[in-house]
């Protein structure tokens, strides 16, 4: 199995284990899309770039309030969730989740997607 491969397996995984995550993605530190399983009407290249942004302002916030080093970002909208896991130190691990969610199962999945995406990532 190729590296894409295994990576748009891990994502599948992630969306087939809760059906309340919508949609994910794995991300470049530099904001470019490595592998995604994103819904038609969104932009990967502007969710990218968003991601990568939110990460590097969270992870400089976290070092100044002395939170130590980022793991997680959460954002909460009115139409549900935006999570942004560390997937290594080159990549994050995006996922979309509805606004019932049962985020205890859904921080769960992520955690162990991200630990595969770093394992397939090397």
């Amino acid at each position: 199995m190729s590296r894409t491969e295994a990576l748009n397996s891990t994502l599948a995984q992630i969306q087939a284990s809760s059906a309340d995550v919508e949609a994910c993605a794995v991300v470049s530190e530099d904001g470019l899309i490595i592998a995604s399983s994103l819904p038609a009407n969104v932009e990967e290249t502007s969710v990218a770039a968003m991601s990568a942004a939110m990460l590097s302002m969270g992870a400089r916030t976290a070092v100044e309030l002395k939170r130590g080093s980022l793991d997680l970002l959460f954002l909460k909208g009115d139409n549900g969730y935006l999570l942004i896991k560390n997937a290594g130190p080159h990549a994050v691990l995006l996922a979309m989740a509805r606004k019932e969610a049962k985020l205890g199962l859904i921080f769960l999945d992520i955690t162990r997607g991200a630990q595969r995406v770093q394992e397939i990532l090397g």
